[in-house]
């Protein structure tokens, strides 16, 4: 009887003891949730904050459009009393009117432009975050630069040191990447490779260009052939060790040096065309 009672009692402090296990294991991963959204809410606010900065430079464009409608204005008030106008003066004036048209209906779609780039941005990092939240931040960055969507992936997680060979666990990386992008496709792709200052010298890669290169297209062979992402839409490129992050002078910096950056554009003929002010009858008026 006394055996029985010590084993009862051994029972219910085995039980008491596992449950404590399962409610801290339950604890620390309520904290671990609560840090990761708060790192979510952060990076959401420093997306809207340059979406604010955007829409302060869209509001100033409005207002110079606002400025050549005022100055139209003027200009019909003067053309329709032509007693005090030569013919040359108001051709002069219509040639004006016309440019300003012109100037008037590119500032609307610039506006227009800007603001449609910057939502597709935003809607781009967060998917791609919530797409890539399982991987480790040390190895995978996301972020806005010069108004375009940068994913920056270390070298350890894509290759072998001294390798463009790509790993298993990077080709789920550029999967879950491949598949927001063929999701846009209105955006162009492009692939950089950059290394760290390490002379590298073997049978199949001269120097570090050669191994930049190598794992760009690597990168940009494995969105075509396994992922579908259209080639067209895409350009492989090496930095070699010239645009450095950081550091060479210290293991950590060459690591992080070591990356492969994946930029995500507006299409190039679409960008120019659209940086290209009507300067027609501009061109036009100063012949007159």
């Amino acid at each position: 009887m006394k055996t029985l009672y010590l084993y009862v009692l051994a029972l219910i402090l085995f039980s008491s003891c596992v449950s404590q296990k399962k409610y801290t294991a339950m604890q620390n991963r309520a904290v671990n949730c609560e840090n990761e959204l708060n790192t979510s809410k952060n990076q959401i606010n420093l997306l809207e904050a340059g979406l604010a900065n955007e829409k302060n430079r869209s509001k100033s464009l409005e207002q110079q459009m606002e400025y050549f409608k005022s100055t139209n204005t003027d200009l019909l008030a003067r053309l329709s009393d032509l007693s005090v106008v030569s013919k040359s003066g108001a051709e002069s004036i219509k040639k004006s009117l016309e440019a300003l048209n012109e100037q008037n209906k590119y500032i609307k779609d610039l506006t227009s432009s800007i603001q449609r780039k910057d939502s597709i941005n935003l809607v781009l990092v967060m998917n791609l975050k919530r797409s890539l939240d399982n991987f480790e931040d040390e190895d995978i960055n996301i972020e806005v630069k010069k108004g375009v969507v940068y994913v920056s992936i270390s070298d350890k997680m894509l290759f072998r040191s001294g390798s463009y060979n790509i790993s298993s666990r990077a080709e789920e990386v550029i999967g879950k990447i491949a598949k927001i992008i063929n999701d846009h496709k209105e955006l162009d792709i492009l692939v950089e490779g950059h290394t760290d200052n390490v002379p590298i010298s073997t049978e199949c890669m001269v120097d570090n260009w050669d191994l930049s290169v190598k794992r760009a297209t690597s990168i940009v062979r494995l969105m075509q052939t396994k992922f579908a992402v259209q080639p067209i839409r895409m350009t492989a490129g090496g930095r070699s060790e010239y645009l450095p992050k950081t550091t060479n002078a210290t293991a950590e910096g060459r690591a992080v040096n070591r990356r492969t950056e994946i930029i995500i554009l507006p299409k190039l003929d679409q960008f120019f065309e659209l940086l290209e002010p009507p300067t027609t009858n501009m061109e036009g008026q100063g012949k007159g």
